[in-house]
Parts: structure tokens; C-alpha cells; sequence
């Protein structure tokens, strides 16, 4: 049985990890309304976005634009992975590389080659132990999403989609569901399915006149709309990251308080034993006498 002063030290260690564990907590639950803020902010924009592109994608049957064909073979296959730049958030980049890498097994059964965009430390730095092919990436985002940071490394796959290099782009990421819930989504980003740009609301069909043409129209709007998904994506990421690390670090907080308390339980029964120990060589020394 340790010593009571190697309890006490124990005692100590377990205070201070508690204090740590506490405020990262109190950080985690701020950063998290902020980030709730910023992700419900970008609803109505990408819900609007999602309805005009839904209404000229349809509306002009002479232009086809590329985003919108779907091909036969999928001999090549291009995945947008978003995680965190930090950990400390539970499970939550587990979950999602998990169901990214059963994603790049069942692609690489059927033939498809594979080409990664890691968004976030802790993505890129799988993907590289694993000597998957990263063509682009992003790291350090920080807090607060910023689109021109994530234009680049996303520019990348839809270049090589366009120019008929891969003939898909998935796209996987953490979805907030609620503070106690996120769940890992793996979407298919191009070609645009039918339920991406469905409009429930549209009767009947409009004529448009676009300006310069239809083709320069359609190509601004869909790479804006791409965009607009990547955007929200990292976005629900973030917020799913704060929740998270919002509950790891009250477990903790909470794991570390029940083991004070265990410890300070067997602190006083040591201190108890060394008592009664040094009483019981008291009597026997006085009655040696």
C-alpha cells in the first residue's frame, strides 16, 4: 500500500489536471455557441443558393454543365476529408477517418484510384501515415471558417473533375446533430445528385435570360454552390469539434473528481494505519517498561 505522502502527491497531480480539464470546459462551452451562431448563420445561404441553382440547372437544356454529368466508370475517385486541427474532442476524428477509410476500401475493391484533400492537422497527418495520395490540403483554420482558405486545396478536385481526371468527388465531415450528438458524413459532392438540387417549392418552369450566356452563368453558380457545401461543411465540422470537446473535458473533469476522492479515501485510511501503528508501539513500549 503507497505511503501517505505519495498519496498526497498523487492527490495533487490529479487537482491540477482537474483545473485544466475545468477551464478547457468553460473554453469548449463558449467557442461552441459561437461556432452554433456561425453554423446556423450559413443555413439561409446555402439553402438559397441550393434553390437558384436547383431552378437554372433545369431551366437551360442546351448547356450541360460538367458538375452535373454523371459517368458511367468511376476509375478514379477524388475524397474531401474534414477534421480538426487539435484533439482533446473524444471521438469524433476517430469516427469520421474510420468511416473514411471503409469508404476508400469499398472504392479501391471496385478499381477506382483515390486522391485525398485532408482538411485539418489531424486528417492529413492520417492520410500520411497511411501513404495515401494527398494532392492538397488545409491546415490551421483556427476557430472561425474562412472560405478563401479552403477555395485552394478544393480548386484542386474540382479542376481535376472538370478536366475528366476523376469521375467523382465525395466529401466526409462531422455533422452536428446536438450538443451530446454529432455523427460522421461521408456525401457525394460531384456530379450533383438530384436531391442536392431538388426544389419542392418550384411549380412550374421559368424562361431565363442570362448574362453574358447561359454557360458563364451556370459555371459561377455551381462553383459557388460547391463552395457553399464545403463552407458548411467546415462549419457543422466546427461546431461538432467544440460540443465534443465541450463533454471529453467534462468527463474528465468529473473521472478526475471521483479519483480525488478515491484517493483521499485511501490517504485517511493510511494516515489511520500509521496512527494506530504508532500508538500500538507506544502501549507495548510502556508496558515493556
Amino acid at each position: 500500500m503507497p505511503g501517505s505522502k505519495e498519496i498526497r502527491t498523487k492527490i495533487k497531480s490529479v487537482q491540477n489536471t482537474r483545473k485544466i480539464t475545468k477551464a478547457m470546459e468553460m473554453v469548449a462551452a463558449s467557442k461552441m455557441r459561437r461556432a452554433q451562431e456561425r453554423m446556423r448563420a450559413a443555413r439561409p445561404y446555402a439553402e438559397k443558393i441550393r434553390t437558384i441553382t436547383a431552378s437554372l440547372a433545369t431551366a437551360n437544356p442546351e448547356y450541360r454543365h460538367p458538375f452535373l454529368t454523371h459517368r458511367d466508370d468511376t476509375r478514379a475517385v477524388g475524397l474531401i476529408v474534414v477534421t480538426t486541427d487539435k484533439g482533446l474532442c473524444g471521438g469524433m476524428n476517430t469516427n469520421v477517418l474510420r468511416a473514411s477509410l471503409l469508404k476508400m476500401r469499398a472504392l479501391e475493391s471496385k478499381g477506382a484510384k483515390l486522391q485525398l484533400t485532408p482538411i485539418g492537422t489531424k486528417g492529413l497527418g492520417f492520410m500520411n501515415r497511411m501513404g495515401a495520395r494527398v494532392v492538397s490540403s488545409v491546415i490551421g483554420l483556427g476557430d472561425t471558417p474562412h472560405l478563401e482558405r479552403l477555395i485552394g486545396a478544393v480548386k484542386v478536385q474540382l479542376d481535376a473533375y472538370a478536366a475528366g481526371e476523376i469521375d467523382a468527388v465525395y466529401l466526409a465531415y462531422t455533422r452536428f446533430v446536438n450538443t451530446m450528438s454529432q455523427e460522421p458524413v461521408i456525401e457525394q459532392l460531384l456530379p450533383l445528385s438530384t436531391d442536392h438540387l431538388k426544389d419542392d417549392r418550384r411549380e412550374f418552369a421559368w424562361d431565363y435570360l442570362y448574362e453574358p450566356d447561359a454557360a458563364s452563368v451556370l459555371d459561377d453558380l455551381l462553383l459557388r454552390y460547391i463552395e457553399a457545401l464545403v463552407f458548411q461543411a467546415v462549419a457543422e465540422n466546427m461546431a461538432s469539434e467544440q460540443s465534443a470537446r465541450m463533454v471529453a473535458m467534462k468527463a474528465a473533469s468529473d473521472n478526475a473528481k471521483k479519483v480525488i476522492g478515491d484517493l483521499q479515501l485511501s490517504y485517511n485510511k493510511a494516515r489511520q494505519a500509521s496512527i494506530t501503528k504508532e500508538l500500538s508501539e507506544i502501549v507495548g513500549g510502556a508496558a515493556a517498561v
